[in-house]
């Protein structure tokens, strides 16, 4: 049996992550979880799913850690966050760090890393420790996560990223200040890791620049592969949505603000769509900075009566069976809908990008308001089947969910052994 420690720190890795842990330890190894962010990350129910698992032991930080540890962990943390050096404490804070210096932090990273190691792994031999996909912009602080990965490489345990996404985008120039087109180092910070796992060949070229091919590995989509899908079926929780009357239900699915989308024509489009008899749309904002977005404030468009804004219990496959069809600014969260064979309209002209699924399956795209106008029309003629091109559609399932084939979990078990 072997041992590994997951570190767990907000909603899109869990998803992305439990798949891993499921089949880890159903395959007869053991793991502790721990999660390092919000308290409410404990009610998710892929984590309640997990703590009902046998060889899963599950914890909070602070509940592992001494006040004083855990308390000077989250300062330092909130001390080295980018946003916050980026917005307008930013000069306090910079003070602060230079003062507060890396010697002197090291301290409290230190400590930390030896008390979780030392938990999970004093009577193993060896075992490995697995984080998310960790960039210098992530909100646990990359320098702690450096001391970590460091430590636990001189005691002889493996490292381990794991994806928490995938690559939406097949083009790179896609946020706000995002002018070159170059390599960004902002994914440096995988080469500290053992091993860096992506889901498709897409996902390496972020990476690739920084590291060997040795050290990446690319394995498939743990969330969105057969095995998993089918398990996600059984265990997440009943749908608070209604059966509806109208004859084509839509999902939209946003970005966060961080990315360059054109938010009057996404109000264009939604008022368009609201126009057109039979029609019902609920709008999904991105689960980590939808509060940012101000279209789900717009008070104009939150009074039609067939718009709605999703609520913070629905989850994003509830979404999908309910809807007729997917608009989508460039999500991987539709990859689940594309393997159902349900129609994602791929809305490349309200954002800055190319998305990977408009590559793979160009009957997907939109181009032009004329283009949104005429796909609804034909959906409420004609209906929705035949939609995709199933040539496209089973090349994209193959390069960019399933990799080699469909046995995607025992691929990523196998890795972690070794």
């Amino acid at each position: 049996m072997r041992k590994a420690l997951f570190f767990l720190r907000h909603y899109n890795d869990i998803d992305h992550i439990t798949p891993v842990i499921t089949k880890w330890v159903e395959s007869g190894n053991s793991c502790d979880v721990v999660l390092l962010k919000n308290t409410k990350l404990a009610d998710d129910f892929r984590i309640q799913f997990l703590n009902m698992l046998k060889g899963v032991r599950i914890a909070r930080l602070f509940e592992i850690l001494p006040l004083h540890e855990f308390v000077g962990w989250q300062l330092q943390t909130i001390l080295l966050n980018q946003r916050l050096r980026r917005s307008f404490f930013g000069a306090w804070i910079n003070a602060l760090t230079s003062i507060y210096d890396s010697k002197k932090r090291m301290r409290i990273w230190r400590a930390v890393s030896g008390r979780l190691l030392s938990r999970s792994f004093s009577d193993q031999a060896g075992g490995v420790v697995v984080f998310d996909w960790i960039t210098r912009n992530s909100p646990i602080c990359l320098e702690w996560v450096e001391t970590i990965v460091a430590v636990a490489q001189s005691k002889g345990l493996g490292t381990v990223s794991l994806p928490h996404g995938d690559s939406p985008h097949i083009s790179q120039l896609i946020r706000h200040g995002e002018w070159r087109l170059a390599p960004d180092d902002m994914y440096s910070a995988g080469r500290i890791f053992d091993k860096l796992v992506v889901p498709n060949a897409l996902c390496a070229t972020r990476f690739q620049p920084f590291m060997n091919d040795a050290s990446l590995a690319i394995l498939g989509s743990p969330r969105y592969c057969d095995e998993w899908l089918l398990r996600l079926k059984m265990i997440i929780p009943p749908s608070p949505l209604k059966k509806s009357d109208s004859r084509l239900k839509i999902v939209f699915f946003l970005r966060k603000d961080d990315f360059t989308i054109f938010w009057e024509e996404v109000g264009e489009v939604i008022f368009m769509i609201a126009a057109f008899p039979g029609t019902e749309l609920i709008i999904k904002p991105h689960t980590r900075g939808g509060w940012r977005q101000s279209l789900t404030r717009d008070k104009s468009l939150l009074n039609l009566k067939n718009v709605h804004i999703a609520k913070e219990n629905i989850h994003s496959t509830h979404l999908m069976d309910w809807a007729d069809i997917m608009i989508d600014l460039a999500t991987s969260v539709v990859y689940e809908a594309v393997k159902a064979g349900k129609p994602v309209l791929a809305a490349d002209y309200l954002h800055a990008g190319r998305s990977t699924m408009a590559a793979y399956m160009p009957e997907t795209e939109l181009k032009c308001r004329d283009d949104v106008y005429h796909k609804i029309d034909i959906f409420l003629q004609k209906g929705c089947d035949s939609f995709y091109v199933e040539a496209h559609r089973q090349r994209f399932i193959r390069e960019i969910i399933d990799g080699p084939n469909a046995d995607v979990l025992s691929r990523y078990v196998a890795m972690l052994k070794e």
